[in-house]
């Protein structure tokens, strides 16, 4: 326990939350490739599963909500919905992706945890690191679509990485403190499973969220996505640019709560020894 709590506790670290992977980007990178590797090396298909899964998912999606519910298509072009949809889905699956394997992530690195120097705030970031890679095949996939549709692509899609960088910052955050608490409180793992669930459902990932009241619109604000969800799709469909003023306050909103979740995870890890 106290060999944890020597260099890498450093108070900057709360000031400047990702500096402590920063200054960790070695043994980051090690293991964010070991766990990409790990979990496609056993399958027939490999890494293809990374293209496979997002396609059939919309696929789905698009058959029951542009074909078989083309009510919820606004103007009816399953074409456009889909690709909407499809750039929704991507920053949906990047949250819900780390939001459902944070609970879990240090409870199966038991191995690390009893080596006394082993940073494990990099546990929680190579969860980050895993969605945000699934994240970019799948906007490649995207891309593709739009190449072969022959949907046009803008300039602005070079942006969307600002766009994707402040929720990915909040989710850094968001996965030091489930991990954190997931070693003491194991039922969140199911937890957070069900909340994904609606959180899918109140974002506007399948409806334009100007069809909503005025009061709604701001109730679903306060889900992590909606914001992101809006500026995904102006940058990657639309040519729009960011709303950098939101981004501003979206991220330094993210930077707060990475520090929050990094000093919580900090102060857990003083017992997971004794818990794991």
């Amino acid at each position: 326990m106290g060999a944890h709590s020597t260099q890498l506790d450093r108070p900057a670290d709360l000031v400047i939350p990702i500096a402590v992977l920063v200054r960790q980007r070695v043994a980051l990178r090690q293991f964010l490739v070991r766990a990409i590797s790990r979990r496609y090396r056993m399958s027939s298909l490999g890494f293809l599963w990374t293209m496979v899964i997002p396609l059939a998912t919309l696929a789905i999606y698009a058959f029951v909500f542009g074909v078989v519910m083309p009510s919820s298509n606004g103007d009816g072009d399953t074409t456009a919905f889909t690709l909407r949809l499809f750039a929704g889905l991507i920053v949906f699956w990047l949250m819900a992706e780390v939001i459902t394997q944070s609970p879990a992530s240090v409870v199966e690195q038991t191995n690390l945890v009893k080596k006394s120097v082993f940073p494990l705030e990099v546990i929680p970031a190579v969860v980050v690191g895993t969605a945000l890679f699934h994240s970019l095949i799948s906007t490649l996939v995207l891309i593709a679509a739009l190449l072969v549709l022959g949907a046009g692509i803008h300039p602005t899609i070079l942006l969307f990485p600002i766009v994707i960088l402040p929720l990915a910052l909040l989710l850094t955050g968001l996965a030091w403190l489930l991990a954190g608490i997931g070693v003491y409180f194991r039922d969140l793992m199911h937890i957070v499973g069900l909340l994904m669930t609606g959180a899918l459902f109140l974002s506007p990932v399948f409806y334009p969220i100007e069809r909503l009241t005025p009061g709604l619109q701001t109730a679903l604000m306060f889900n992590p996505i909606s914001f992101i969800v809006g500026e995904a799709r102006g940058v990657l469909l639309e040519g729009r640019a960011p709303d950098w003023a939101g981004l501003a306050i979206y991220f330094a909103i993210a930077w707060i709560i990475a520090a929050v979740g990094l000093a919580f995870f900090r102060r857990a890890r003083k017992n997971f020894a004794d818990v794991l």
